[in-house]
């Protein structure tokens, strides 16, 4: 019985991990798959946005959190992406739009050890308090968008 509950349990941690990899595109999401490693493009995503004149205000990982708890699991981190001055334009045309600061860049491992970047467009997720912000909160969503668009494609491009 122990014997067939573990060969179980390798199915489904198999089918999982097998079903695991690159993020979908969703609307008003950026998706770009690339030949670099994961490490790889963390560091060029972390370079790209100083490059920019933008802040990683924050980062998170929990392949990195599994690891420290000696466990293996896909790469993968959320970078916060800001800047100040944005930050005071949005919230003095939104304070309500000030909990989706910063913007988050995720970068995901692939099975076959390539890494996709992805973030959802700056004017999406900004575009649920238009009502509140209005011309102002969209401009600033637009100009992000082009940072962001910049961002991702200095990070992602080929050498």
């Amino acid at each position: 019985m122990f014997r067939l509950a573990l060969s179980i349990a390798v199915l489904f941690i198999a089918l999982s991990a097998a079903s695991a990899g690159t993020v979908k595109t969703r609307a008003g999401w950026i998706v770009i798959d690339t030949r670099q490693s994961y490490q790889a493009l963390v560091e060029r995503l972390e370079a790209t946005v100083k490059s920019e004149k933008m802040g990683i205000v924050t980062s998170a990982s929990a392949s990195d959190g599994a690891k420290a708890a000696g466990f293996t699991i896909p790469g993968n981190k959320v970078f916060g992406v800001f800047r100040n001055d944005f930050a005071r334009r949005m919230l003095g045309s939104s304070l309500t739009a000030g909990i989706e600061a910063p913007i988050r860049i995720y970068v995901t491992e692939n099975p076959d050890g390539t890494a996709t970047l992805s973030y959802k467009k700056p004017s999406t997720v900004f575009a649920p308090y238009a009502d509140e912000g209005g011309d102002v909160l969209r401009s600033i969503g637009e100009e992000l968008d082009g940072i962001f668009s910049r961002i991702a494609e200095r990070a992602t491009a080929d050498k």
